[in-house]
């Protein structure tokens, strides 16, 4: 009867007094406490079931806002990449001509860069010709020091008018033709170096670049052969095998290699696909010159009384010599550096340090070799054949200074340094008088250098060839790969070199001055030499001012 709903059925809903409703409630009360658990349970199952629904509802909510969330970060996220592209398309369409300006701006700083590069190396290695005067004047007796020094000089400015005249014509005139196999032919006297419209307006190219550069290494291998004939030679009939040097000799040595003749790598007119390899001029200019250098003094003759006498041909001058040698161990940095023709990438200017890192290591430890030998030999300690071993050890990297490792560097010149040595006693053996060892340090050691370039190249194995690819392989034809048998023929194509260098240098220069000794234009008569060059010919009649033994 206190249950609610018999309760609710005995009193109908109107409005009652205060104490009616309160007695009511209590009722109520009394009421809902009567009806026991039954009631409260299944009210309270009712209440979990709404909250259960509640919190799924909630969940859903939830699930719905973040997934609303990420639709809304989304679609600000692709308006933003649309406002960017937008933009960058505004950019493109409305800076053409910007971009058009850096890419301009680049190359130029590039071509500048070249040009500074080559600027620096190639006046290095004309610096060069005063270590070569010095370690020559040193060598010499005193009374012979201003003829060698006059000697140097004109080196320099015949070689630099031959060179202009026809030298670079031969070794790299192209102009407006085709390269050819044994030599070339255009731009004598500098011609088509530039060119100009009928305003008188004129166009650069980057033809003076390569002429100064290669004209330094030209004065060079003439310079060499100077050496070999010092002391004895007359000067109208060294002045003419210096013209025949300059602007025949050496230039078509070029052409052959550094001016894709047939000694480089292709399959038109070439060798074979592989080449040569012959970094800076082992072969090229030192070997060249060398070889000159044993021709002029075999057939000019030893000096008077130098193999049959008691007369003293120690050098004069050590400290000269020493100086002579630093000087050209600074200038063949520009000499070996330099030939990587430019300095406008990464690759080149890691090239360059690898190059000058086998240079320092190769001069070195050819310096120390010839060092040792010498004591072993003597039981004294002899610093002139310190210096000629340092300048061995520069001449036999000097081929493979860019494809060789640094251990490999000191190898080759420990062996240059054994090379120098053995071909200096060699010459002494069989009186070919060579004041200087220009032979054996030039010609003897740049044939070891064009050798080593081949053999202690870094491709992979007796296969893989690197050599002008510099840190990587020679390609083969389809370019996907390194080429299979390109060790071998460059090492036939080296092999190949120095037996052309020495029969084009040796066979020229044989030809030039035979018929200047026959003539009687080379060499000078035992009295000239036995007074001194310096007094015989030259004003004033001595180097030093200073009281001296001749």
């Amino acid at each position: 009867a206190l249950c609610p709903s018999s309760f609710a059925a005995r009193f109908s809903v109107r409005p009652a007094p205060t104490d009616v409703m309160k007695t009511i409630a209590r009722l109520a009360v009394l009421g809902a406490v009567a009806c026991g658990s039954a009631w409260a349970d299944s009210e309270t199952e009712a209440l979990h079931a709404q909250l259960a629904a509640f919190e799924a509802e909630f969940r859903r909510f939830s699930q719905h806002e973040s997934t609303l969330n990420d639709r809304i970060a989304a679609l600000e996220s692709s308006q933003r990449r649309l406002a960017v592209a937008e933009l960058e398309a505004w950019a493109i369409a409305n800076n053409t001509g910007g971009i058009a300006m850096n890419a301009g701006s680049i190359a130029d700083l590039q071509s500048a860069s070249d040009h500074t590069w080559l600027i620096l190396c190639g006046a290095m290695v004309m610096f060069m010709q005063a270590g070569f005067a010095m370690v020559e004047a040193g060598c010499c007796r005193a009374k012979n020091v201003q003829n060698i020094l006059m000697k140097n000089l004109v080196d320099v400015c015949v070689g630099t008018l031959c060179w202009w005249a026809i030298g670079w014509t031969l070794a790299y005139g192209i102009g407006s033709g085709e390269n050819k196999a044994f030599a070339n032919d255009g731009q004598a006297f500098g011609t088509s170096f530039t060119e100009v419209d009928k305003n008188g307006n004129f166009t650069p190219s980057n033809t003076m670049l390569a002429w100064f550069f290669q004209w330094a290494f030209c004065s060079a291998a003439s310079t060499i052969v100077s050496g070999g004939v010092a002391e004895r030679v007359q000067f109208p009939g060294y002045l003419i095998f210096t013209i025949v040097m300059t602007s025949w000799i050496y230039p078509v040595i070029v052409h052959w290699t550094w001016g894709y003749g047939w000694l480089s790598g292709g399959t038109d007119y070439q060798i074979n696909p592989t080449g040569f390899m012959d970094f800076a001029g082992s072969g090229i200019v030192h070997m060249t010159g060398g070889v000159g250098a044993l021709i002029g003094a075999a057939v000019v003759g030893p000096r008077s009384g130098r193999f049959n006498s008691d007369e003293n041909f120690d050098p004069h001058s050590l400290p000269l010599i020493v100086l002579g040698t630093f000087i050209l161990w600074f200038g063949w940095y520009g000499f070996n550096c330099g030939s990587t023709l430019g300095m406008s990438s990464a690759a080149k200017g890691t090239m360059a340090a690898q190059v000058a890192m086998n240079t320092t290591l190769a001069a070195a430890t050819g310096g120390l070799g010839v060092l040792v030998l010498r004591f072993a030999m003597l039981r004294k300690y002899d610093i002139g054949g310190m210096c000629n071993g340092i300048l061995a050890g520069l001449v036999s990297i000097t081929a493979g200074c860019g494809n060789v490792e640094g251990g490999s560097a000191v190898l080759i010149g420990l062996i240059g340094a054994f090379i120098y040595q053995g071909s200096s006693s060699l010459m002494q053996k069989i009186k070919i008088d060579d004041p200087i060892d220009a032979f054996s340090v030039h010609g003897a050691c740049g044939a070891w250098g064009v050798l080593a370039a081949a053999l202690f190249d870094w491709g992979t194995g007796v296969d893989y060839f690197n050599g002008w690819s510099g840190w990587g392989c020679v390609q083969n034809e389809a370019g996907d790969g390194c080429r299979s048998g390109a060790f071998g023929e460059a090492l036939g194509a080296n092999i190949l070199e120095i037996l052309m260098v020495l029969l084009w240098s040796g066979g020229m220069s044989a030809i030039i001055l035979v018929p200047l000794r026959v003539l009687r234009l080379l060499r000078a008569d035992d009295d000239t030499q036995e007074k001194g060059m310096d007094v015989v010919k030259h004003s004033p009649n001595k180097a030093y001012s200073m009281d001296q033994k001749a």
